[in-house]
């Protein structure tokens, strides 16, 4: 079991905080979104469970390795972020456990930004993927945080989303416009690119309480030029075949869905209920589509013999 199949869960938490984020705009209750957020804690438990019945030698392979290595850390995020909607209703125990996940979301990002340095790392190995373990981890660990009321701790883990999507994003931007094109299994992580001005706009609410600032406006300006910029890629993502690779779409535009119901959320347009509608509609039939065919390879035997 590759570490990418981690994504699965990684796509329903983000389809849970969507909705989530739905129920501020549309009178939808909190049902539905804590029904999905059950539904990926328990394909989590599944696949860590299976993930870790390799054994210690193949985590410390993976944990090696330049493409795959990466995805290790949806083990230790997806927990952070389950543990803040936990919080909701039972908020020590929440807490507690955003605390024990954040820890360890910052340690493996300080692991694999570490093994990048000291590592013989060729530049056609960077890929999207390599925003997860900081950036992602460190904006949705800002969001967690925020969560329990660790204010402090919130802006910390979003300093650490900060520099390092300064650091990894020119890098990976160079790699994808000036070295060889992306392998084919590789071609989804493209719609990771999406994903960090959405989760930094998505933190940034959690962490000021929904403020309308300069890096608000910046950060959302952002987030909808690189949704365009997705545009470009659909002749590539048609090509594609079935893999768990896919995976890397929910979560991505799952949460530039998550930060538009946020911004409909805080400036009420006229049509906001039809446009919170349509969001909803488009991305939970994305992850309804890809969870689909997930079902229907796994039926088959063939979920780990897709390659893309």
């Amino acid at each position: 079991m590759p570490p990418n199949v981690l994504s699965i869960a990684f796509g329903l938490t983000g389809l849970g905080e969507a909705w989530n984020a739905a129920t501020r705009v549309l009178a939808i209750g909190a049902v539905a979104p804590n029904v999905i957020c059950v539904l990926a804690a328990g394909v989590w438990l599944v696949l860590v469970a299976w993930y870790a019945s390799q054994g210690l030698g193949q985590l410390l392979r993976d944990l090696r390795d330049t493409v795959q290595g990466p995805f290790v850390s949806i083990a230790v995020i997806v927990p952070m972020l389950l543990a803040g909607v936990l919080a909701r209703y039972a908020f020590t125990p929440g807490r507690v456990l955003v605390v024990i996940f954040l820890a360890l979301t910052i340690a493996l990002g300080a692991y694999f930004t570490g093994q990048w340095i000291v590592g013989d790392m060729s530049p056609d190995a960077a890929h999207p993927g390599y925003f997860v373990p900081t950036v992602a981890g460190g904006f949705l660990g800002a969001t967690a945080a925020a969560e329990v009321h660790l204010r402090a701790l919130a802006w910390a883990s979003f300093g650490v989303g900060v520099f390092c999507w300064a650091l990894l994003g020119a890098t990976i931007l160079s790699r994808l416009m000036f070295r060889s094109a992306l392998p084919a299994p590789l071609v989804p992580t493209l719609a990771i690119e999406a994903a960090p001005p959405a989760v930094a706009g998505i933190a940034y609410f959690a962490v000021t309480g929904g403020a309308t600032s300069f890096v608000a406006y910046g950060l959302g300006g952002y987030a909808v030029f690189m949704a365009l910029v997705q545009l470009r890629f659909i002749p590539l993502y048609v090509r594609l075949r079935f893999s768990p690779g896919l995976w890397a779409f929910t979560f991505s535009y799952a949460t530039v869905a998550t930060d538009a119901l946020l911004w409909i959320d805080i400036t009420r347009p006229s049509a906001r209920t039809a446009y919170a509608v349509l969001i909803l509609v488009l991305i939970t039939g994305l992850v309804a589509a890809i969870a689909t065919r997930t079902l229907i390879a796994i039926w088959r035997g063939e979920l780990l013999s897709a390659r893309g």
